[in-house]
């Protein structure tokens, strides 16, 4: 599984989307309600956790340690 903080972005858009369609109703909103709060739990997870490795590295370059950034952090899409 290759998943960047990219597809994330898009993925919680893609959520707001679903939220947002005015035909939803009923028991199928409420499932869509309860998936986006799953969603956000998780995604503020993913989000506390590449945090912490950002403030990993910065305080390694502050040490003069490396200037890699954590392969999760890295952008090899373009």
């Amino acid at each position: 599984m290759k998943n960047t903080l990219i597809d994330l972005n898009n993925h919680l858009f893609a959520q707001l989307e679903r939220l947002s369609d005015e035909d939803l109703k009923g028991e199928n909103l409420r499932e869509e309600i309860d998936r986006s709060k799953s969603v956000t739990q998780i995604s503020s997870q993913i989000i506390a956790n590449a945090r912490l490795a950002l403030d990993a590295q910065l305080a390694a370059n502050e040490l003069t340690i490396g200037r890699k950034l954590p392969e999760m952090l890295e952008n090899k899409n373009g």
